[in-house]
């Protein structure tokens, strides 16, 4: 019998950003029409506005709160990542089954710009023991680390990951 492996191992987000876990919760993230899933590729094109997420956290969710980070483990360049992670986004205190604008936009939504290579962009969902009221926007959006900004608060292991891949468009060519 063939074993199901993990798209989140085989794409090496279960290692570079985050550590083995067992999701419990529901997330879904929509750019307009097209929900990412595990590996797809997106435009970058598609995702200058910041992206629909829904948290279905199950029955009895509506006072657990969540927090919410996307990173890109490949900048700038996947062969050198020495900008790893670069941070795109952070909100806290989303209430379980609403969606991510009934929280606390900490980090503004940043877009995709991959400059070389196919780059990983990652949705981490972490469940809160509380409200997260002294959070802090890093100051920087390089060198980020979802793992130490997990332990940091108090986050533990996330609930939820879902990840997309995207590379540079080509320019418009004029004729």
């Amino acid at each position: 019998m063939a074993r199901s492996v993990d798209p989140l191992v085989v794409g090496k987000v279960i290692g570079d950003v985050i550590d083995m876990f067992v999701p419990s919760v529901h997330m879904s993230v929509h750019y307009g029409p097209k929900q990412v899933t595990n590996g797809c590729e997106i435009k970058p094109s598609t995702t200058v506005e910041r992206p629909n997420v829904h948290v279905a956290a199950g029955r009895h969710s509506d006072d657990k709160l969540f927090t919410l980070v996307m990173t890109d483990p490949d900048a700038p360049s996947p062969s050198e990542p020495n900008m790893r992670e670069w941070i795109h986004w952070i909100v806290t205190d989303i209430p379980g089954a609403t969606d991510v604008t009934q929280g606390r936009e900490i980090l503004a939504y940043s877009c995709p710009r991959p400059p070389i290579g196919i780059h990983r962009y990652a949705f981490v969902l972490f469940r809160q023991q509380g409200p997260l009221l002294m959070m802090m926007a890093p100051q920087v959006r390089q060198n980020f680390s979802t793992r130490e900004f997990a332990a940091e608060y108090g986050l533990g292991l996330p609930v939820a990951t879902v990840y997309f891949n995207a590379q540079k468009e080509p320019a418009n060519k004029k004729r």
